[in-house]
């Protein structure tokens, strides 16, 4: 499965969007240089107020293009980096990928999936409703987050709008995606 990164995003501070950028620097074990959420720890604030030693598992948030374009069709406006992300992929059907997945966002930089984010209200605050588009529910009732994966850097790399994405399967049994 191959794919590609149409935008990338970075900011220094804590904010709910990020603005856009020619490149972002990917540090293995860190995340992306000059953005909020680099560290060993986690940086989410609601998450150091409860574990301020846990791992960083969310180093880097990816979301799919394709869901933009769906929340686009249901009637949003919503940009790349606008939902926090720091890479915007097409073609790598992301909500899919079991845990341990890793994404070789060439030429260098590799990262590992470690989970789902967890959609929250702040969605709300942005654009009244916007909760409610990213979550649904399969066949059988389950709940279905769509706001992307987070994944931690297993390699440093540079990351442009452009780059190609090869995804790379762990063994088997495969781990489904859970909220990290």
């Amino acid at each position: 499965m191959t794919g590609s990164v149409t935008a990338v995003s970075r900011h220094q501070e804590h904010t709910f969007s990020k603005p856009n950028s020619a490149r972002i620097i990917l540090l293995t074990g860190l995340g992306v240089e000059g953005d909020a959420h680099l560290g060993r720890t986690v940086q989410h604030r609601s998450r150091i107020a409860r574990t301020p030693n846990a791992p960083n598992l969310r180093q880097v948030h990816l979301i799919h293009a394709e869901l933009l374009d769906e929340l686009a069709a249901a009637g949003f406006t919503v940009r790349a980096g606008e939902m926090g992300e720091n890479v915007t992929t097409l073609g790598v059907d992301l909500l899919a990928l079991p845990t341990g997945t890793r994404l070789r966002l060439e030429p260098g930089a590799v990262v590992e999936v470690t989970g789902l984010r967890n959609p929250c209200r702040q969605l709300d605050h942005f654009q009244h409703g916007l909760m409610n588009a990213v979550l649904d529910h399969d066949e059988d009732g389950n709940l279905i987050r769509k706001a992307g994966i987070m994944a931690i850097v297993l390699a440093d790399g540079e990351v442009r709008p452009g780059d190609p994405i090869t995804v790379e399967l762990p063994a088997r049994p495969h781990r489904p995606l859970q909220p990290v």
